[in-house]
């Protein structure tokens, strides 16, 4: 190999390992990046975008940016005139619709480029607005989530320590008495005692560290909606719609069956006697949970046909003993969010009379 030849081909080598990288870059970013032609088809489009737009990169490239998603024509208007002018665009609250899918709000921003043949280009970097509130509200609920388990700590602290001396108090006297009359009476305080510390215990949520097991998300999912179905009604319907890609990954199995107990039980108790309760899995990508950006989350929604939470209830369904039915110790909801707190997930409720829905976000860590 002479060295004409050895330089074009480190140069060539140099060119896949820049243009590799930046496929990775723009893999990784959270904002939606899309790359349009001078007639306006899609060359690039990166992870955030296919997921923000609900199209796979090998059904985007190559095709009309309009012949997948619905663009105001004003907007239009000035992505033609921003390539042919060379001049950016920025537009805020952008109402974009994917083709088949619901219409989402975006913040727009457009640069012009020239591409490696020397043609006008665009890249379009797309602002979820949905995304950047889902963020804001992720971050009140984990900062909610704190408060809450710091007031719980400092009020177990407090009750914990004359409980025990309730507790041996009682005890001490028993052995004093002979008469059995009066040691039900102690009896009756020591079992009062025991139910308060096992009920403060279980307001602090699991004290000891997540597992890490080797799990299949829907053989976990399977086992609760076995679970679940068994104690339902006769005119019950528990289905599922789960996605068969989604690998296996490290997680705590046993605290993940707690949560999606509490929460499947919650609606088979909101809907009654029948109804039905749908399980679904889904995976995004470049997740934010409480300010940590996670490569991949798993998506687990818990759906109930039910009348729906109040509004004036939904920003409360998570705070300890706080139910919106009789009898309700509303324990179940925010012992999940403590549980999912600690294997760095979350969980959110969206309501609505017929529909109600709790999300439960686990970072994934592949196998």
């Amino acid at each position: 190999m002479n060295s004409h030849t050895a330089k074009r081909s480190d140069k060539k080598a140099a060119q896949a390992a820049k243009q590799s990288t930046s496929d990775i870059v723009l893999d990784n970013m959270t904002t939606a990046i899309v790359s349009l032609d001078g007639a306006l088809k899609i060359t690039a489009i990166n992870t955030s975008a296919e997921q923000l737009l609900g199209i796979s990169a090998s059904k985007a490239l190559g095709r009309r940016l309009a012949q997948l998603v619905s663009i105001p024509d004003s907007l239009f208007a000035r992505l033609r005139e921003a390539v042919e002018l060379g001049q950016p665009v920025n537009d805020r609250h952008v109402t974009l619709q994917p083709i088949g899918f619901e219409p989402i709000l975006v913040d727009c921003s457009v640069a012009p480029y020239i591409d490696a043949n020397g043609a006008g280009a665009l890249l379009i970097e797309l602002n979820g607005l949905d995304r950047s509130l889902r963020i804001v509200r992720d971050e009140a609920i984990t900062a909610q989530q704190e408060s809450v388990k710091s007031l719980l700590r400092g009020l177990a602290h407090e009750i914990k320590n004359p409980l025990g001396g309730l507790r041996g108090a009682a005890q001490l006297l028993e052995r004093q008495l002979d008469d059995k009359e009066l040691t039900e009476y102690t009896s009756i305080i020591i079992h009062e005692a025991d139910r308060l510390q096992t009920l403060i215990d279980r307001m602090l949520g699991p004290n000891s560290r997540p597992r890490r097991d080797d799990l299949n998300i829907h053989e976990v999912l399977e086992h609760v909606r076995k679970i679940s179905l068994a104690g339902a009604g006769a005119g019950v319907s528990m289905t599922f719609d789960y996605d068969p890609s989604i690998p296996e990954f490290f997680s705590d199995r046993d605290r993940l069956i707690q949560v999606f107990l509490n929460i499947a039980g919650n609606a088979l108790q909101a809907i009654g006697e029948e109804g039905d309760v749908v399980f679904k899995t889904r995976v995004a990508s470049n997740f934010t949970i409480a300010g940590k950006l996670h490569p991949l989350v798993t998506e687990v929604t818990i759906r109930d046909n039910g009348p729906g939470i109040s509004p004036d209830f939904l920003d409360q369904v998570f705070y300890p003993m706080v139910s919106g039915r009789p009898g309700g110790s509303g324990l179940g909801l925010s012992i999940a969010q403590s549980i999912m707190s600690q294997l760095g997930g979350l969980v959110e409720c969206q309501s609505e009379p017929g529909n109600t829905e709790f999300t439960v976000y686990i970072p994934m860590e592949l196998t």
